[in-house]
């Protein structure tokens, strides 16, 4: 089975200009007739750490592709060489995860209608389609500076049967799902995330449009927002009045309530939402929005019947994030205001804008415009100079849409104003000292413009680089030259300059900022070591003695300079992080210097090692935003299968990891390690708890997507949902019960109880309204569970509200196969699919029943 990616679709504009100069001129060979087909050829290698794989090349052309003269340019793992030293290829590392492959003096001409089958092997097992080379682009060394797309990318799917842990098994998902029990529509609670009080009355209320909304004069513009939603549920909007007797929605301002929190009573005679703040009111409107019944959103009803409750409610934590990655790819803003309204409508309260990379820089600033001149774009480049070179299959094309893009100063205080309306904060992340390539090479074609300009003094202002420095060293994504030089002066000019431009912004946007992100994560060794600059300054400094000391002189200085700006430092865990020796070895600790400097650390790694990192430095005093890879990263595939898109360096997500989180003792429910497989618990035997004082330490939580894969809004969202869900689940409602009982069996039990719950919630009343809520959402649709048991197929759903269909004559079901309803007896192949209340499908579950 063959499919094709339609990955180069994205790079057509670089077929508009020069359009004639993808044939060869002195060989007349098209570069558009140049095929590429990738298959996995196993996992088996004899030690079992490398995969073998195969490129094909097809000439369908009718010129011979020359034994000379091009190179292959493509993004995949530096380890990505040939299996044999005779190969008529060769493959250099030139950056990132670019690669050049070239013919050798073995290559020979591919005639007309030709191909050459080429293997190589790969560290690390090949799990799902991610791991495979993408990006394909041809340059002619006559013609260096201009980059081809290579139009047609065939990957051969592996095959099934003699691969068969590549693809999780049906019955694998089928017992997954056992504990999942069915819930009747009319016996889900109505609000989501669960509300700290919740009881029906049994007396309804019936919402027309006529039904005016009377306000209390501080929610004015919550009672705005909530009209024009109501707006689209009715196609009229209601009146929004100051005072009026009758039947009404009222928003009533009443002292007492916690900064977010909230009542919402519902009887026969109105609607009332009371709070102590506009953000009270806001989430005690949102709850009364998924008390509408998802029906209801798609027909423009005349009147809704809204469940007689009476709630008392407010968040577990302020901080409940969500970090959108925009660096490594782009997405366009209106996707960004839609995820702004998802985010608003469960009660999500900050959005984590990471819109710096190595990849790319996304901001406009405009006392510093090469950051998007340069800094924003990608594509074939052999210096950098005018922009950056291709990552993550973006290709030779600056106008690719996902590689290249970036949001204007009126993008971002559009979006900072619909976020502030929505009461989300927005922190921005300027990512440093290491993943700031875009910005090192911006600042690079800045210098070199005034230089010919003769401007030295000013060329050098914002330097970001030291131009002597002869360190050698290499990230965890292989570039060599992504680290800012603390120790120069320019540094902390460029790094001033951008934060009050950006601080500019909020207040032309009249949005709140307290706190500005600045990464700090994956500095490698090596930096530093031969800059002229850092040696200067450990020599001038008593309290500087070595390049690791560098990096707490660093974020003292930015502590100091957000301090002045009264702000507070956020980055990752390395902030609050101290290397020590133990035992010989050089370990992390946290660092007492900033343990009082109000330095809030979102702490990712718990992976083997470090799983109470974020517990430890909670006690330490540093305020941490849980952000644990296992059980809270987006961008991991939801399962272990070949065609689940995703990443996996850190194990397998699916929306059951971040709803069995337990914020104050996750190490509790930890169950899978990075690989999927049972965890051994008794490496939790000495890891460190946290105390009392530690618990109030932890601010939050956060979920992030980081964008490697997400290339366009699409698959976003896919990636997004319906995990995002429980996350927000959990960042709201208060600690479940079975989080802290004793006893084992009786946990498990109170688990599988609140899970069934959760999944027939989503399911039945989230998904469905999501088909439809800000023109719909495409969230993934899991496949079926099925086990053939006594000559019978049985199925079952992770979420339970979709509907199971199938065929039994090996075709593919669609919208309008058979429901599943009961045991299936026909023989043969069976095949089932899950379904919308829209018609969209997910996957196809096989199985045989013989």
């Amino acid at each position: 089975m063959k499919h094709l990616l339609s990955i180069m679709l994205l790079l057509l504009g670089s077929l508009t200009a020069g359009c004639a100069q993808t044939k060869n001129t002195g060989t007349g060979f098209d570069s558009e007739n140049l095929k590429i087909t990738w298959e996995l050829i196993g996992n088996n290698t004899p030690d079992d750490r490398h995969s073998l794989s195969a490129l094909t090349l097809t000439n369908t052309g009718q010129q011979p592709l020359p034994a000379s003269g091009w190179s292959l340019y493509f993004n995949s793992s530096p380890s990505f060489q040939p299996k044999d030293t005779s190969a008529p290829v060769k493959v250099e590392h030139i950056n990132g995860n670019l690669l050049r492959l070239t013919p050798t003096k073995n290559f020979k001409s591919i005639p007309a209608g030709g191909s050459l089958r080429l293997e190589f092997v790969s560290r690390g097992q090949v799990i799902n389609a991610t791991d495979a080379p993408e990006g394909f682009y041809l340059v002619w060394n006559n013609n260096p500076t201009k980059g081809l797309p290579v139009q047609e990318v065939t990957y051969t799917t592996p095959d099934r049967d003699k691969n068969e842990t590549l693809w999780v098994a049906a019955k694998k998902i089928y017992n997954q799902n056992k504990s999942i029990q069915d819930i009747p529509f009319d016996k889900l609670p109505e609000i989501f995330p669960t509300p700290v009080k919740y009881e029906e009355t049994g007396k309804s209320f019936t919402l027309t449009p006529a039904i005016p909304l009377v306000t209390d004069a501080a929610f004015k513009s919550e009672a705005e927002l909530l009209a024009t939603y109501l707006s689209s549920v009715f196609g009229e909007k209601p009146s929004i009045q100051a005072s009026g007797q009758g039947k009404a929605i009222r928003l009533q301002q009443q002292d007492g309530f916690a900064p977010e929190g909230y009542a919402l009573q519902v009887s026969p005679d109105g609607i009332a939402i009371s709070a102590s703040t506009p953000a009270g009111i806001f989430y005690g409107i949102q709850s009364l929005k998924t008390m509408i019944p998802p029906a209801a959103l798609a027909g423009m009803p005349s009147s809704v019947s809204i469940t007689g409750v009476q709630v008392t409610d407010e968040p577990r934590f302020g901080h409940r994030a969500f970090m959108v990655d925009v660096a490594r790819n782009f997405q366009p803003k209106q996707q960004l205001l839609k995820v702004l309204d998802l985010m608003a409508l469960y009660k999500l309260n900050v959005l984590h804008f990471h819109m710096s990379d190595d990849e790319g820089w996304r901001l406009e600033i405009p006392a510093l415009p090469e950051l998007t001149e340069v800094g924003s774009k990608r594509g074939h480049t052999l210096d950098n100079k005018k922009n950056l070179q291709p990552s993550y299959a973006s290709g030779p094309s600056v106008e690719n849409t996902t590689g290249s893009g970036y949001y204007s100063k009126a993008d971002f205080i559009e979006i900072l104003k619909y976020a502030d309306e929505r009461h989300i904060r927005v922190i921005p992340e300027i990512e440093t000292p290491g993943h700031a390539r875009a910005a090192i090479k911006a600042m690079d074609a800045r210098y070199e413009r005034l230089m010919k300009e003769g401007k030295e003094a000013e060329a050098k202002q914002y330097l970001l680089r030291d131009l002597n420095d002869k360190s050698v060293y290499q990230s965890v994504q292989n570039w060599n030259d992504n680290v800012i030089d603390v120790a120069l002066p320019s540094t902390y000019n460029f790094l001033e300059t951008v934060v009050d431009e950006i601080l500019k912004m909020y207040k032309e946007a009249g949005a709140p900022i307290e706190t500005i992100h600045f990464g700090g994560d994956e500095v490698p060794k090596g930096v530093w070591e031969k800059s002229p600059a850092a040696l200067a300054v450990i020599k001038n400094n008593p309290e500087v003695e070595n390049t690791d000391d560098l990096w707490y002189y660093y974020f003292g200085k930015i502590n100091d300079m957000l301090k002045e700006r009264n702000l507070y430092l956020s980055g990752w865990e390395e902030i609050g992080l101290k290397k020590v020796k133990e035992n010989g070895r050089t370990v992390y600790v946290p660092n007492p210097e900033f343990a009082d400097e109000n330095f809030h650390v979102d702490v990712w790694n718990n992976l083997t090692g470090a799983e109470d990192l974020a517990y430890k430095l909670a006690n330490a005093g540093y305020k941490v935003v849980l952000t644990n890879v296992t059980n809270l990263y987006l961008d991991l595939a939801y399962q272990k299968d070949y065609d689940e898109p995703g990443l996996y360096w850190g194990g397998f997500l699916d929306v059951d990891k971040p709803f069995y989180f337990i914020p104050y003792d996750y190490l509790k429910n930890t169950k899978e390690d990075s690989r999927g497989e049972p965890v051994d618990r008794s490496i939790f035997k000495n890891k460190v708890r946290l105390t009392e004082e530690g618990k109030e330490n932890i601010v939050g939580l956060q979920a992030p997507l980081w964008s490697e894969m997400v290339r366009s809004p699409e698959r976003m969202e896919y990636m997004l949902l319906p995990k995002l869900l429980a996350v927000a689940e959990r960042a709201w409602a208060k600690n479940p019960a079975w989080a802290t009982e004793a006893d084992p069996a009786k946990s498990e039990a109170m688990y599988n109880e609140a899970w069934s719950e959760f999944a027939n919630v989503l399911g039945k009343r989230e998904l469905p309204r999501l088909d439809v809520y800000a023109r719909g959402f495409l969230y993934r649709i899991p496949s079926p569970g099925a086990v053939v048991e006594n000559g019978k197929v049985y199925a079952n759903i992770q979420l339970p509200g979709l509907v199971i269909r199938y065929t039994t004559d090996g075709s593919e079901p669609t919208a309008s196969s058979q429901i599943y309803k009961s045991p299936i007896t026909a023989k043969g192949t069976i095949k089932l699919k899950a379904f919308t209340t829209t018609g969209r499908s997910g996957r196809v579950t096989t199985v045989q029943n013989p």
